[in-house]
Parts: C-alpha cells; sequence; structure tokens
C-alpha cells in the first residue's frame, strides 16, 4: 500500500480531545472516506467491525495523538504521513 492510497479523517463528536477521532482510511475501499451518517446507524455493539470494513485502518483519540506526538511516535506537522509509518512499523499494511 502506497502512502497515497490512504486518508486521514478528522471525526468530531465534540470540543474535547477525547471527543476527536483521527483515522488512517484505505481509500481503496472508502475512496469518499467514512460515510459516518451511515456508520451512526450501526449497532454500537458492532462499530469496531464497521470502522474496519469501511476502510479505517487505524483510529485514536485526539488525547492519543497528542500523547503519540509527545512521545515522538507522530510528527504533528505530518500527521497523516507519520500515522502511515506507524501502521507500516506495527505490521497493520505493509509497503
Amino acid at each position: 500500500m502506497k502512502l497515497s492510497h490512504t486518508s486521514l479523517q478528522k471525526i468530531e463528536f465534540g470540543n474535547e480531545p477525547e471527543d476527536i477521532y483521527y483515522c488512517l482510511i484505505d481509500l481503496r475501499i472508502s475512496p469518499g472516506g467514512l460515510n459516518i451518517k451511515k456508520l451512526r446507524l450501526t449497532d454500537p455493539r458492532n462499530i469496531d467491525e464497521q470502522f474496519r470494513q469501511n476502510g479505517c485502518l487505524m483510529m485514536f483519540t485526539g488525547v492519543e495523538i497528542e500523547e503519540l506526538i509527545q512521545r515522538g511516535d507522530l510528527d504533528g506537522k505530518r500527521l497523516h504521513r507519520s500515522l502511515f509509518r506507524l501502521a507500516v512499523k506495527d505490521g497493520l499494511i505493509r509497503e
């Protein structure tokens, strides 16, 4: 997979960092990103599976993103690229 096959999508359910989610999306599965309106209709017990089926490769809250940036695991100025690199490093995707 290439970086260009992915997108970073920010989903906000509120204004606090724990209410904001950052999702690395496989554009080959969801070319337009996640359809949040459709996903909101999903049974909450199956939400993780629905996110995966719709191309979500990784998902972090704003709090988790801040922690990863502070630890030096992510670059806040190049968040999409650094999340992609993290996914490759952790074996979630192959480059």
